[in-house]
């Protein structure tokens, strides 16, 4: 079983988060999508887990930086399960994906999003994220995949 999760860790690994000779993010991560990247891949759907190993190998992965936030609170509430100090397990994720910041877009377009929307205010600052980058989303969220604005994976 030790040997299976290696390869699993392997195949999904995430390089140089600033991209490969100036590729822009292809795809930003909802959270859950995350911490099953690392803890439990095989929850991934398989168009979930191609997007994301395409985009592994040319640096195209980010998250939100809510999503940071959101795997502090996790990790302190142990909803995730770390190795260390919660302040080392959320500089690691870090180091490992691009962080698309919180702006003035991104918080308007959280407010516009339909009211049939995920009203977590995580959510709606994940999609509203993706949004305001043109990029697309992978989450399972039937509520996020149902939004007509967004572009979403899974």
């Amino acid at each position: 079983m030790h040997g299976r999760k290696s390869q699993n860790r392997r195949r999904y690994r995430i390089s140089d988060p600033r991209g490969v000779g100036g590729h822009e993010t292809v795809i930003l991560l909802d959270t859950h999508v995350l911490v099953w990247l690392s803890t439990e891949p095989t929850k991934l759907s398989k168009q979930a887990s191609r997007a994301i190993r395409r985009a592994s190998r040319s640096g195209g992965i980010a998250i939100s930086a809510i999503t940071l936030w959101e795997l502090a609170w996790l990790a302190s509430h142990a909803r995730v399960e770390i190795t260390g100090t919660v302040e080392a397990y959320v500089e690691e994720v870090s180091s490992r994906v691009a962080i698309r910041p919180l702006t003035a877009k991104v918080a308007v377009l959280a407010n516009q999003l339909p009211a049939d929307y995920s009203s977590d205010p995580c959510d709606r600052l994940i999609g509203a994220t993706a949004l305001a980058e043109g990029i697309a989303l992978v989450t399972k969220d039937a509520k996020i995949r149902n939004c007509q604005q967004l572009s979403t994976i899974w």
